[in-house]
């Protein structure tokens, strides 16, 4: 199903200048790593049988979605704004170490995305099914390192504003468990205040899930 967006009219958008000075710039890309605290949801995921991967994939997608500067995107030289982005991850196979990056769109509930993304998951066999769309969130995790920093390739193509989601793996602290979590985002339409309700929003879910 096509996605819908409408374009945004430079001439009356609050943030053309702001927009306009990031996307000039070398590198218009930031990164930024935080933790969150999964102690909850780690609890509730593990009773429910659910992936833990595709689960906090759903919840991400559904925070990110809710703040409208992370539907902003570069569309054949405009400013668009997408009624909803939908998901890409990779996908390891354990049997060759290599990864495959599936698409999955959105579902109204965490229980029917995770079905969703299972089988698409499964039964892909093509590592790469083309190029990415402009609608959807990256999700890259990394549970083998419990890192404090991360970086991330670059095309070079400045107006690719496709947000990247990334996790390591999750560690005790004291009787918590903790995640590092990172986000890669386009400076031309998210500032560190979005980042912030990104944050807060995501650790609300996770404590109340």
């Amino acid at each position: 199903m096509e996605n819908k967006y409408r374009v945004i009219d430079e001439t009356k958008w609050k943030r053309a200048l702001h927009c306009q000075i990031f996307r000039n710039s070398i590198e218009p890309a930031y990164c930024v790593t935080f933790e969150l605290d999964i102690t909850n949801f780690l609890e509730k995921i593990k009773a429910a049988k659910l992936s833990f991967t595709f689960s906090l994939i759903f919840i991400t997608t559904k925070c990110a979605n809710d703040i409208e500067e992370f539907r902003y995107r570069f569309l054949d030289g405009q400013i668009v704004l997408y009624d909803k982005i939908n998901t890409a991850f990779t996908y390891l196979d354990k049997n060759t170490e290599l990864f495959k990056v599936v698409n999955v769109e959105l579902q109204d509930t965490l229980e029917s995305y995770v079905s969703a993304a299972t089988q698409k998951a499964a039964a892909q066999k093509e590592y790469f099914t083309g190029p990415l769309g402009n609608d959807i969130f990256q999700f890259s995790p990394m549970p083998w390192v419990s890192y404090t920093h991360i970086s991330h390739t670059n095309s070079g193509k400045k107006d690719n504003a496709t947000p990247l989601f990334d996790w390591g793996k999750y560690f005790d602290r004291d009787v918590r468990k903790i995640l590092p979590f990172s986000v890669q985002v386009h400076h031309s339409f998210v500032d560190g205040v979005h980042i912030g309700k990104l944050v807060d929003s995501l650790q609300n879910h996770l404590d109340k899930f």
